[in-house]
This record gives C-alpha cells, structure tokens and sequence, in this order.
C-alpha cells in the first residue's frame, strides 16, 4: 500500500489517497499530506486502513510530489562512505571538512526545498547554468510526522552541483538549494510495511538520447547512521506541524567529470518503496 497525492480525474482537485496496486481510495476529509502528518503513527495507521472515500482506478490519476503546504525537505550529507569520497575528490580547499563529519556524533543536515518547489514523478528537475558537474544523489527520504516520528518512506534526488560545492563547502546553499534542485516521489510507503529500512536496493540509472549512459547500484544497509538519530537531530530544535521529509544522503555518485545534461532522464529505484523518473533541463525550468 502506498499514501498518494494526485489529481482526482473526476473534479481535477488535488487529493489524498491510499493505493493498493488496482485502486486509489481517497482519505475523506483528508485535504493534504500535511494534515495527515498532523497525526500520531497510529492514528495515521489507522486513517488509512479505514479510507472509505471515493475510488479510482490506479492509472487514471495523476501523481503529485507527496509533499504539500508547510512541509518542507531536509536533507543529510555524508551518510555513506561512497558520499565521502565524492565530497573529498570535488573540494578544492577543504576535503577535511567531510572526512571529519563522516565519523562525527553531529550528522551534517541542511535545508533542501519547501514543498511548492518540489518536483514529481515525471517532472523536471534542473542543472544551473553557472555550474559545469551537476549530478542526481538518489536517497532514502524519511517522511516524519509532527512529532518527528517515521511514518513513512519515499524515494529522493537531491541533485547538487559539484562544481559550486567544490570551490567552498559555503556555497553549499547554492550548489543544493534552486528550483528544479529536488524530486520526491512518486508516493509514500508507510513505515509500518517496511519490514527492515536497513536493507533496501538503490538504483540510480541515467539515459540520454535514449542511451543509458551512466548506472550503479547500492543498498542502504551502507548508511553509516541511523534514521531515528538523523531524524532526531532534524526535530531537537525545530518544529513541523505539517511534518517533514528527510533525505538520508546518497551511496551512487558518478565519477567526476560526469555531468548531466539538458534532456537526460534521471530514475531512482528504492526496493520496497518506489521509482522516481524525471527529465532534466539546463537554467530555471519554467512552467507546463
């Protein structure tokens, strides 16, 4: 089962449903994934295995980000071994700084993207102009509710340019944070059906020209941290009343001098939680 948000092909209103492979069943009274957060785990658990709203057929509904209203993504760095060495070949002036927070009790998190920004399975997601590497970091989003528990898992592309980070881990910001710069999606697993978050395949295969022109795959049983303590970092001084997602950093990075270019599709396998596909463009993506 997965937590949707889509366009309803009945009124072309966003809603919010739960998907069983055949049918979409909206949560009445349910208007955003953010309200839902407002919930405890178990009464979240429970809203959904009681949806007794309006039915579709799977694939007659358009998939939104299941990310809405107040929500925002963070995202964690230097989680995986692989991330280390990527963070450590690109910088110019201070590769002891990631080697130094690989090991370090503080994860390193930073701010991603507030929800209107987000792109969707079959979106866009972006590269800037004024950056010569960009590359897409697959991760494991940890959907977190009010109170900072995980009800939920999604798949993440923290897409970041390498050429800008690499000059000075202060331009972090830039190199991370831009329209187009993060796609969460397609749907939320919810936690209590992952069995062991530990042990989830990652895959991260890029096409273009209808080529596959770079592909890798890696498991997150090679986090070097744990999602409760990432998670519990993100909430120690903060609050979501409409709940957050959490990227857990990423263990698939292209060889420099990879980049991606304008046209590639970019998609994301997590086992057990899903696929994210989207197309990139070079500068701001405008409006469909």
């Amino acid at each position: 089962m997965q937590i949707v948000r889509f366009t309803s092909p009945l009124t072309s209103a966003d809603a919010v449903g739960v998907d069983d492979g055949e049918q979409v069943v909206e949560l009445a009274g349910i208007t955003s994934v953010g309200e839902l957060l407002r919930l405890s785990s178990d009464e979240l658990r429970e809203r959904c295995a009681s949806a007794d709203g309006t039915r579709h057929p799977s694939g007659s509904v358009t998939l939104l980000p299941p990310v809405d209203g107040r929500m925002e993504v963070w995202a964690a760095g230097v989680t995986y071994r692989r991330s280390r060495e990527a963070r450590v070949l690109e910088s110019e002036r201070a590769a002891d700084v990631y080697e130094l927070v690989y090991d370090a009790e503080r994860p390193e998190l930073f701010f991603k993207s507030v929800a209107w920004k987000v792109a969707g399975h079959g979106g866009r997601i972006a590269v800037r102009e004024d950056s010569e590497i960009d590359v897409p970091e697959p991760e494991l989003g940890l959907v977190l509710n009010a109170s900072g528990e995980i009800v939920g898992y999604t798949v993440v592309d923290d897409v970041s340019s390498r050429t800008i980070e690499g000059v000075n881990p202060l331009y972090l910001p830039q190199a991370k944070i831009y329209l187009g710069g993060c796609a969460v999606g397609p749907a939320i697993r919810p936690a209590w059906e992952v069995a062991d978050p530990y042990a989830l395949d990652i895959s991260l295969a890029i096409a273009r020209a209808g080529r596959t022109v770079w592909e890798g795959k890696a498991s997150t049983s090679q986090l070097n941290r744990r999602l409760d303590d990432l998670a519990g970092y993100l909430y120690r001084a903060d609050v979501f009343p409409d709940g957050a997602v959490l990227a857990t950093g990423t263990c698939l990075v292209p060889d420099l001098p990879f980049t991606l270019n304008d046209g590639d599709t970019v998609t994301i396998g997590i086992g057990e939680i899903g696929t994210l596909s989207t197309t990139v463009v070079r500068g701001v993506p405008t409006a469909t």
